[in-house]
C-alpha cells in the first residue's frame, strides 16, 4: 500500500540546485560544445557509406537525447514556480540550443536529399540503418517541402528571440495574474491554475461568480494575449508561404504523421454524434436546476461523492486498476509515485495545466499536476501516468524512433485514463456516487468532442482571418463564441468569449493546432480500449508492440498493422464514439 507519499517531486535527482545548479550548468556546456564540433563535421560534408551513416547517426541521436533532457528539466523549473526569473534564463539557453541543433539537421537533411534515391534505398536495407529506415525516410521527405538549408538555418536562430519569445512571454505574464473571488465570505487569491480547477466546484453561484471573475481577469489581459497570437500566427502563415505551403494544416498533420482525409472521416463522425452528446447537456441542465447553462456548469458535478479522495488514496486506486489490465503498468505507476515523479501539490505559483516530460538519459519521467482530490484529478494523474507508460516501454528503441507524435501520444494517457474511469464507476460505493462518476465520464467525452472541437473550429477561422491582417479583441471574441455554439451544437447558453487568452495550447510554437490531436487520441484509444475488452490479459503485449511503433510508422498503418481498421473511412471512429458514449444510456436511465 502507498502511503505518506510526498506530493513534490525530485529535480534534484536529476540535477541539484534547481534553476542555478552547477551541474546543469556544466551540462550544458558540453551539450553546447558537442553540438558545436557536430555542426561543423556536417558542414564539412555528407558521410559516406552506410557505416558513416551510421556513425554520423549516432551522435546526432545522442545530442537528440541530451537536448531533450534539457528541455524537460527547465519545463519543470518553469513549471512548478513561473517566479522563478533564473529558471527563464537556462530556458533560453536551451532554446538557443534547440535552434542550434535544428540548423544541424536542416543541413544534415538535406545531404540526405542529395543521396540519389536508388543509393538511398540500398543505405536503409542496411544492417547499420535498417532500425532507423522510416524515420530517415520520413526526414528526407520533409526536406523536400522545405526552403533551402541557409534559410531554414535563419529561421531557427531568428524564432528563439521572436516566435518562441512570445510564447515564453505569454506563460510568464500569465503565470503571475491572479484570480480574487469571494468564497464563504472570504476574498479568496488564485493563481490561474487553481482557479481552473475551481470552475468545477459543486455551487452553482460560486461558479458564476468565479466566471464572471474569471472573464474579467482574462479581459484585462487581452490587449497582450491578441497581440502574442496574432504575432505567433503571423510568424507561421508568413514561413508557410515561404516555403510555399497552402493549408495551415500542412504542418500539424505532418507532424502527427496522418491524412487530411483521416482528419476529415474523424471530425465527420464526431459531428454526426453532437445530438447525443446534446441530450446529455439538457439532462444535465435539468438536473443542476439551472435555468440558463453556462461554461462553467459543464464540468459540474450532477451530485456529491463521500468526500475527496486523499493523494495517497488516489495512487493507490489507480496503481490497483493498472495493475488489473497490467503488472508492467502498475509497476511502472509505483515506481513514479514513490520515486517523487510527481509535482501534484496544490499551491499558488504553479503554471496552469498539466504535462508528462521525459528524461530519456536517465530513462524516468516527470509529471506536473495540480492535485486537490477530486476524481477529475485522479483522471488526470492517470492520463499523465499513460504519458510516462508510453515512453518507458520506448526506452529502449533508438532515440529517433523514439519520437512518436502527439495524437498517439494522447492514446496511451486516454487509455490510462479509461481503465481508472471505469473502474471508479465499478467500485462505486452507492447509486449517487455511481451516478457522479458516469456523468464525469461523459463529461470528459463533451470535453474532447465539443470543446477541443470548438478549438479546432476557431482556430481554423482566425488563421483564415490572420491572413487578410491583424484580428482585434472584439473579433478574437466573436470567432470564439461563434466556435463554441457550433461545436455544442447551441446548448450552452453562457459561452467563455476570452477562451483564446486563457488557454495556453493557442500559444504552444512546438505543437501547431494543438487540438485536434486530442480527440484522436480520445477516439483512437476508444477503440484499443474496446479490442483490450475483447481480448483480455492477453492484450499487454499487443499494447506494448503497437506503442513501440508509435514513432516508426503513420497512424494509418499503425492501425491497420494492430487493429486491422482504416482510419479515413468513417467506420472505425462510430465504433470508437459507441465507445466513449456507451455510458449514456444507463446515465439517461438513471436521471430519468
Amino acid at each position: 500500500m502507498l502511503k505518506n507519499l510526498n506530493q513534490t517531486w525530485d529535480l534534484d535527482g536529476i540535477f541539484p540546485g534547481g534553476s542555478h545548479s552547477p551541474e546543469f550548468a556544466a551540462y550544458l556546456d558540453r551539450l553546447e560544445a558537442d553540438v558545436r564540433e557536430l555542426a561543423g563535421e556536417v558542414a564539412a560534408g555528407a558521410p559516406t557509406g552506410a557505416a558513416g551513416w551510421a556513425a554520423r547517426l549516432d551522435r546526432v541521436q545522442d545530442a537528440m537525447v541530451r537536448l531533450r533532457q534539457a528541455g524537460a528539466f527547465t519545463s519543470c523549473l518553469n513549471a512548478q514556480d513561473v517566479g522563478d526569473k533564473y529558471a527563464r534564463v537556462v530556458a533560453a539557453r536551451v532554446s538557443q540550443l534547440r535552434a542550434g541543433f535544428a540548423s544541424v539537421l536542416t543541413r544534415l537533411d538535406q545531404q540526405m536529399l542529395d543521396v540519389p534515391d536508388l543509393y538511398w534505398d540500398e543505405l536503409l536495407k542496411s544492417e547499420a540503418l535498417r532500425s532507423l529506415a522510416f524515420n530517415l525516410d520520413e526526414r528526407r521527405q520533409r526536406a523536400r517541402d522545405m526552403l533551402p538549408p541557409d534559410q531554414e538555418t535563419l529561421v531557427n536562430d531568428l524564432s528563439v528571440d521572436g516566435y518562441h519569445g512570445w510564447a515564453e512571454l505569454y506563460d510568464v505574464a500569465t503565470g503571475r495574474m491572479t484570480i480574487t473571488v469571494e468564497d464563504d465570505g472570504k476574498i479568496v487569491r488564485m493563481s490561474p491554475g487553481q482557479a481552473s480547477n475551481r470552475l468545477s466546484d459543486p455551487d452553482p453561484k460560486f461558479r458564476a461568480r468565479l466566471m464572471e471573475r474569471w472573464e474579467e481577469a482574462w479581459a484585462g489581459e487581452a490587449d497582450f494575449c491578441a497581440l502574442a497570437l496574432n504575432r505567433l500566427a503571423g510568424h507561421r502563415l508568413n514561413l508557410y508561404r515561404h516555403r510555399g505551403w497552402e493549408s495551415v494544416l500542412k504542418e500539424p498533420l505532418t507532424i502527427n504523421r496522418m491524412s487530411a482525409e483521416t482528419l476529415d472521416a474523424m471530425w465527420e463522425v464526431v459531428a454526426e454524434s453532437k445530438d447525443r452528446l446534446v441530450t446529455f447537456l439538457q439532462r444535465k441542465k435539468k438536473l443542476l436546476g439551472l435555468d440558463q447553462l453556462g461554461w462553467q456548469d459543464v464540468a459540474a458535478p450532477v451530485g456529491k461523492t463521500e468526500g475527496k479522495l486523499s493523494y495517497d488514496e488516489a495512487a493507490g486506486f489507480i496503481v490497483e486498476q493498472f495493475g488489473r489490465f497490467s503488472p508492467r503498468m502498475a509497476e511502472f505507476a509505483t515506481k513514479a509515485f514513490v520515486g517523487r515523479w510527481i509535482e501534484a501539490e496544490d499551491r499558488p505559483g504553479k503554471r496552469m495545466g498539466g504535462f508528462c516530460t521525459s528524461f530519456p538519459a536517465m530513462k524516468q519521467s516527470r509529471i506536473f499536476v495540480t492535485f486537490s482530490g477530486t476524481m477529475g484529478n485522479v483522471a488526470t494523474v492517470a492520463h499523465e501516468l499513460g504519458h510516462g507508460y508510453h515512453q518507458s516501454v520506448m526506452n529502449q528503441l533508438p532515440p529517433m524512433t523514439q519520437q512518436y507524435s502527439m495524437n498517439v501520444a494522447e492514446t496511451a494517457s486516454t487509455f490510462a485514463e479509461m481503465i481508472v474511469a471505469d473502474a471508479a464507476v465499478r467500485n462505486a460505493r452507492n447509486a449517487e456516487e455511481r451516478l457522479v462518476l458516469v456523468e464525469d465520464k461523459l463529461q470528459r467525452a463533451v470535453s474532447l468532442l465539443m470543446n477541443i472541437h470548438a478549438r479546432f473550429i476557431f482556430e481554423t477561422r482566425f488563421y483564415d482571418k490572420r491572413r487578410r491582417g491583424v484580428v482585434g479583441i472584439q473579433r478574437l471574441n466573436e470567432l470564439m463564441t461563434e466556435a463554441q455554439k457550433e461545436a455544442f451544437k447551441g446548448a450552452l447558453d453562457l459561452h467563455h468569449p476570452h477562451f483564446w487568452a486563457s488557454k495556453l495550447h493557442f500559444y504552444d510554437t512546438r505543437t501547431p493546432f494543438y487540438n485536434f490531436p486530442y480527440t484522436f487520441g480520445f477516439l483512437f484509444s476508444a477503440g484499443v480500449y474496446a479490442r483490450a475488452l475483447e481480448v483480455g490479459p492477453g492484450f499487454e503485449g499487443q499494447y506494448v508492440d503497437l506503442l513501440r511503433d508509435t514513432g516508426r510508422m503513420r497512424v494509418e498503418d499503425l492501425a491497420a498493422r494492430h487493429l486491422g481498421v482504416d482510419l479515413a473511412k468513417p467506420d472505425f471512429w462510430r465504433k470508437a464514439v459507441d465507445v466513449a458514449l456507451a455510458d449514456l444510456d444507463e446515465f439517461l436511465r438513471m436521471t430519468a
